[in-house]
Protein backbone atom coordinates (compact mmCIF):
# COMPACT_ATOMS: atom_id res chain seq x y z
CA UNK A 1 0.00 0.00 0.00
CA UNK A 2 0.84 3.48 -0.62
CA UNK A 3 2.47 6.17 1.83
CA UNK A 4 0.23 9.40 1.43
CA UNK A 5 0.04 12.80 2.53
CA UNK A 6 -2.95 15.00 2.86
CA UNK A 7 -2.22 18.74 3.37
CA UNK A 8 -5.71 20.73 3.97
CA UNK A 9 -6.40 24.08 6.34
CA UNK A 10 -9.07 22.22 7.60
CA UNK A 11 -8.96 19.60 9.95
CA UNK A 12 -11.39 17.93 9.57
CA UNK A 13 -11.53 17.78 5.51
CA UNK A 14 -7.75 16.16 6.37
CA UNK A 15 -8.95 14.09 8.84
CA UNK A 16 -11.97 12.51 6.09
CA UNK A 17 -9.28 11.92 3.60
CA UNK A 18 -7.52 10.17 5.83
CA UNK A 19 -10.23 8.02 6.85
CA UNK A 20 -11.36 7.19 3.59
CA UNK A 21 -7.61 6.06 2.27
CA UNK A 22 -6.59 4.35 5.40
CA UNK A 23 -9.76 1.79 5.32
CA UNK A 24 -8.40 1.42 1.45
CA UNK A 25 -4.69 0.17 2.91
CA UNK A 26 -2.82 2.96 2.57
CA UNK A 27 -0.46 4.94 5.63
CA UNK A 28 -1.82 8.34 5.42
CA UNK A 29 -0.62 11.37 7.71
CA UNK A 30 -2.45 14.51 7.63
CA UNK A 31 -1.11 18.18 7.93
CA UNK A 32 -2.82 21.55 8.31
CA UNK A 33 0.80 23.11 8.48
CA UNK A 34 2.46 23.72 5.28
CA UNK A 35 6.03 23.16 6.90
CA UNK A 36 5.40 20.30 9.10
CA UNK A 37 3.58 18.64 5.96
CA UNK A 38 6.86 19.67 4.21
CA UNK A 39 9.09 18.74 6.89
CA UNK A 40 7.41 15.05 6.51
CA UNK A 41 8.34 15.24 2.52
CA UNK A 42 11.64 15.69 2.99
CA UNK A 43 12.11 12.80 5.38
CA UNK A 44 9.44 10.21 4.09
CA UNK A 45 9.25 10.91 0.27
CA UNK A 46 5.67 9.64 0.52
CA UNK A 47 4.16 8.18 -2.67
CA UNK A 48 1.31 10.44 -3.14
CA UNK A 49 0.56 14.27 -1.68
CA UNK A 50 -3.15 15.21 -1.79
CA UNK A 51 -3.20 19.12 -1.60
CA UNK A 52 -6.07 21.44 -0.60
CA UNK A 53 -5.75 24.57 -3.13
CA UNK A 54 -6.08 26.96 -0.05
CA UNK A 55 -3.86 26.33 2.81
CA UNK A 56 -3.04 28.78 5.53
CA UNK A 57 0.46 30.69 4.48
CA UNK A 58 0.88 29.37 1.11
CA UNK A 59 -1.54 27.96 -2.14
CA UNK A 60 -1.86 24.28 -2.63
CA UNK A 61 0.14 25.20 -5.95
CA UNK A 62 3.31 26.34 -4.21
CA UNK A 63 3.50 23.79 -1.73
CA UNK A 64 3.23 21.03 -4.64
CA UNK A 65 6.09 23.08 -5.99
CA UNK A 66 8.00 22.69 -2.92
CA UNK A 67 7.32 19.06 -2.97
CA UNK A 68 8.66 18.34 -6.69
CA UNK A 69 11.72 19.64 -5.45
CA UNK A 70 11.95 17.54 -2.09
CA UNK A 71 10.38 14.41 -3.63
CA UNK A 72 10.21 14.52 -7.35
CA UNK A 73 8.69 10.96 -7.34
CA UNK A 74 5.56 12.29 -5.16
CA UNK A 75 2.59 12.03 -7.29
CA UNK A 76 -0.32 14.55 -6.56
CA UNK A 77 -3.53 14.89 -6.41
CA UNK A 78 -5.46 18.66 -5.73
CA UNK A 79 -8.48 19.73 -4.00
CA UNK A 80 -11.04 22.60 -4.50
CA UNK A 81 -13.98 24.02 -2.87
CA UNK A 82 -13.60 26.55 -6.30
CA UNK A 83 -12.42 24.80 -9.38
CA UNK A 84 -11.37 27.33 -11.96
CA UNK A 85 -9.86 26.84 -15.30
CA UNK A 86 -6.76 28.36 -14.20
CA UNK A 87 -5.82 26.38 -11.20
CA UNK A 88 -6.49 23.07 -13.09
CA UNK A 89 -4.31 23.97 -15.91
CA UNK A 90 -1.24 25.25 -13.36
CA UNK A 91 -1.68 21.93 -10.75
CA UNK A 92 -1.28 19.93 -14.06
CA UNK A 93 1.54 21.83 -15.39
CA UNK A 94 2.87 21.64 -11.98
CA UNK A 95 2.74 17.72 -12.11
CA UNK A 96 -0.89 17.09 -10.36
CA UNK A 97 -2.15 13.80 -11.56
CA UNK A 98 -5.69 14.22 -10.62
CA UNK A 99 -8.17 17.27 -9.22
CA UNK A 100 -11.01 16.53 -7.19
CA UNK A 101 -13.53 18.94 -5.80
CA UNK A 102 -15.00 19.29 -2.43
CA UNK A 103 -17.02 18.05 -1.10
CA UNK A 104 -15.07 15.41 -1.73
CA UNK A 105 -16.85 12.08 -2.71
CA UNK A 106 -15.78 8.98 -1.94
CA UNK A 107 -15.64 7.04 -4.43
CA UNK A 108 -14.25 9.53 -6.59
CA UNK A 109 -11.61 10.15 -3.99
CA UNK A 110 -10.82 6.48 -3.98
CA UNK A 111 -10.91 6.16 -7.34
CA UNK A 112 -8.49 8.56 -8.15
CA UNK A 113 -5.90 7.76 -6.13
CA UNK A 114 -6.26 3.94 -7.33
CA UNK A 115 -5.56 5.70 -11.04
CA UNK A 116 -2.81 7.97 -9.82
CA UNK A 117 -0.78 4.94 -8.10
CA UNK A 118 -1.28 2.35 -10.95
CA UNK A 119 -3.31 0.37 -8.78
CA UNK A 120 -1.34 -0.26 -6.11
Amino acid sequence: MAQIIVIDDVSDAGILVKRILERKGHKVAAFTEEEEALAFVRKQKPDLAILDMKLKKMTGVEVLEEIRKLSPATKAIMLTGYPTLETARESLRLGASEYCVKPIDKDELEAKVAEVLGGR
